[in-house]
């Protein structure tokens, strides 16, 4: 089994950055990619950003330029730098990992971003 952490999450006024962190521990080889949904109060989940299966990243078009996601080369750590930072990007942040026995998702740390 994999386990997943966030951190990083706080309050931040608009045009700020916040960096995010998400520790994996557990069966890490089993681990294929990683990336960063989020949910705010009343909408669907959304995936932010990721790494695809070939290393490619992917990001919502809400976020792309303002957010990147980078990792550790032993996929144990993945992280969502988040600049320009806009009151919409407020929500509860996820981590996820998609393993070879399925996909994990960490407890969440909240972003809130004050206009």
């Amino acid at each position: 089994q994999v386990q997943l952490v966030e951190s990083g999450g706080g309050l931040v006024q608009a045009g700020g950055s916040l960096r995010l962190s998400c520790a994996a521990s557990g069966r890490i080889s089993s681990i294929n990619t990683m990336g960063w949904y989020r949910q705010a109060p009343g909408k669907q989940r959304e995936l932010v950003a990721r790494f695809t299966s070939d290393y490619t990243t992917f990001y919502a078009d809400s976020v792309k330029g303002r957010f990147t996601i980078s990792r550790t080369n032993a996929k144990n750590k993945v992280y969502l730098q988040m600049n320009s930072l806009q009151p919409e990007d407020t929500a509860n942040y996820y981590c996820y990992a998609w393993t070879t026995s399925g996909v994990v998702q960490g407890q969440g740390t909240q972003v809130t971003v004050s206009s």
